[in-house]
């Protein structure tokens, strides 16, 4: 005889009808399944709601088993045991005697849709068939154990950020599946920015992506693109900085001092540099194994005439000088 009477453990009555016994089995599922209790017992408890709906449900089975109730002595040689492999169909370990009608009430409970067909199964736009949900009632299928979606998104970043590396808190908003439907949660979480990393790159977050309906989550892929700066044009691991002189610098030369990315660097401009004249600095450009250079390109800029009226008179008769010096030269226009 089972060590538990089976009424007991669905918590009816012995004159309980064929509904009443179902609907007790499905409470009790969703109660005390695996995925959803946090019982460590949860399985072992899950086996006897199991093995006792398995007997119960079936006439034949339950008039058997209620006759061995009312006569002890007839044991396991009767019925070949109601614990084991006999009725009951060896407990939590076999789902294949749990119809499809019961399994579709049950998902439905947990938020999803239907079994096969073109059902959409716990919200995820696909469909389950009758093993998807619980493989032999013991454990998660190899289709169920996969995890939940993988999300992909930007994250913009300033150069200094792939020079340096830095950690940044974003906020992300996910869906998440629970037993009444879809809801969103936010999030905010710390970004690790690799030093080196450039822009198209992409940053794994493990386990920051969508859950799914057992709350295993898909990954977050953010993809890093630079912040807009008219100072800087990236390509690839190389980087060019625009730098302004004056005039005199670019004819004259000589050794300016230039705020970079990798710090204040000493530059020989040469004697009559031209605009947009490139000088290299080879390997400061975005550091990784093979990194990149760094160009300085010059870009020659007019200072503007004063504000103090006398002040101004002496600059524009300087700049009248340089007319009639270079009386001859004319722009390619």
């Amino acid at each position: 005889m089972a060590e538990k009477n089976y009424y007991d453990i669905l918590g009816v009555d012995k004159k309980a009808s064929e509904d009443e016994i179902k609907k007790a089995y499905r409470k009790l599922v969703r109660k005390h399944h695996p995925d959803i209790s946090k019982d460590p017992d949860a399985d072992k408890k899950m086996g006897e709601i199991n093995n006792a709906y398995e007997t119960l449900k079936d006439s034949q089975k339950r008039s058997q088993y209620d006759a061995m109730l009312n006569n002890p002595f007839m044991g396991q040689g009767g019925f070949g045991g109601f614990n084991g492999g006999g009725f009951g169909g060896g407990g939590f370990n076999n789902a294949s005697n749990v119809s499809q009608e019961d399994l579709e009430e049950i998902l439905r409970h947990f938020g999803g849709g239907s079994f096969g067909g073109g059902g959409a199964g716990f919200g995820q736009g696909q469909s389950f068939g009758f093993e998807d949900l619980f493989q032999g009632f013991g454990g998660r299928s190899q289709q169920q154990a996969q995890k939940g979606e993988d999300e992909h998104t930007e994250i913009v970043i300033d150069l200094q950020a792939s020079y340096d590396g830095d950690t940044r808190k974003i906020t992300i908003s996910s869906p998440v599946q629970t037993m009444s439907g879809v809801s969103y949660d936010n999030k905010t979480i710390q970004v690790k920015i690799p030093k080196g990393i450039s822009e198209g790159q992409k940053i794994r977050l493990a386990k920051q992506g969508q859950a799914n309906a057992y709350g295993d989550n898909g990954d977050l892929y953010l993809t890093v693109k630079f912040k807009n700066d008219d100072k800087y044009k990236i390509d690839g691991k190389n980087v060019t900085q625009i730098v302004d002189v004056s005039p005199w610098e670019a004819v004259f030369g000589g050794t300016i001092t230039v705020t970079t990315p990798v710090g204040k660097v000493n530059v020989n401009i040469p004697k009559n540099s031209k605009n947009g004249t490139k000088l290299r600095l080879k390997g400061k450009g975005i550091p990784a194994k093979d990194a990149g250079d760094l160009f300085l390109q010059l870009n020659i800029v007019l200072p503007s005439l004063s504000t103090d009226e006398s002040r101004q008179k002496e600059q524009q008769q300087a700049w009248r000088f340089l007319q009639e010096m270079y009386h001859d030269f004319s722009p390619a226009r």
